[in-house]
């Protein structure tokens, strides 16, 4: 953002106060790049500032480029008490406000976007779940294939004093479960932002329907006869709700280092599952970006 733009973001921001209208400058645009498959990381904390640069900045670039490596630190399933570190690449082209391609987001276009909404659809992926990932809780009930996911998704921002952010997805899995998952979340630039460190924090609550409940948290007759789990039909509504951080450090203009975090409960069928270990879940994940 050159220095009028900073001058026009900060006098929006007046009220809010300097320091935090600098953290989100240097947050738009800049999301967690992990991969998307459940986890107690929250929907909005892959594309946190986004709408605020659509609200601030009166230019979005032609193309905005971060690559680098991510890891994240989390539970090998939904429930299961066993964490696990994963790593891989991390991702995020944008060109202009049209189209995106992301580890987080996945594949996607904006089908409108103005300055305080936006709406738009992409096609993710969930990385499904195998029995082996904890050598006795999941035993005998089978995998679950990694699958493809349709999402629609929009955002708001309250207003330019208020900078509260609201986000509402709904993927719809094709293979798998092919059950329907969405989350409902909400974050806010946190005061103590610098020109080097940033972060947003938010809740968010994740609902789906009966196949997909049934397919991670329910137990069929095949599966409590190979099993020591009773049978257990699992009913749609909501899974979690939880609490977001996602925070930035700029070692250089260019060089980003991203360490998010969320923690979570299960809640209904999910939380009453014979196979969960433990209600409440974590995550920790660390992104070493270069923005071109």
């Amino acid at each position: 953002m050159n220095s009028q733009g900073f001058l026009r973001f900060r006098n929006h921001f007046r009220n809010y106060g300097l320091a935090l209208a600098v953290g989100v400058i240097l947050l738009a645009g800049l999301r967690p790049a992990t991969a998307q498959t459940p986890s107690p990381l929250a929907e909005w904390q892959y594309s946190s500032g986004i709408q605020l640069q659509r609200l601030f900045e009166p230019t979005i670039p032609n193309w905005q480029v971060e690559i680098g490596l991510g890891s994240q630190y989390s539970p090998v399933a939904d429930g299961i008490n066993r964490y696990q570190v994963q790593a891989g690449p991390a991702i995020d082209i944008r060109y202009k406000d049209i189209a995106f391609l992301s580890t987080g987001e996945g594949l996607g276009v904006n089908m409108f976007s103005f300055r305080h909404i936006s709406f738009g659809a992409a096609v993710t992926y969930d990385l499904g779940r195998s029995p082996h990932a904890d050598g006795k809780a999941l035993s005998g009930l089978g995998t679950i294939h990694p699958a493809p996911e349709a999402k629609i998704f929009a955002t708001t921002v309250l207003s330019e004093s208020f900078p509260l952010t609201i986000r509402v997805d709904g993927r719809r899995q094709i293979g798998a479960t092919n059950g329907y998952i969405g989350d409902i979340g909400a974050y806010l630039p946190m005061p103590g932002s610098s020109a080097k460190f940033a972060w947003f924090v938010g809740p968010t609550v994740t609902l789906a329907d009966n196949r997909y409940m049934n397919a991670y948290f329910g137990i069929s007759n095949a599966q409590a006869a190979n099993t020591h789990y009773r049978k257990y039909k699992a009913a749609g509504g909501f899974k979690s709700a939880g609490l977001g951080v996602s925070t930035v450090y700029f070692v250089t203009p260019s060089i980003i280092i991203d360490v998010t975090g969320a923690f979570d409960r299960l809640l209904g069928s999910a939380a009453e599952s014979p196979i969960t270990q433990t209600k409440y879940e974590a995550v920790v994940s660390l992104s070493a970006l270069y923005k071109f």
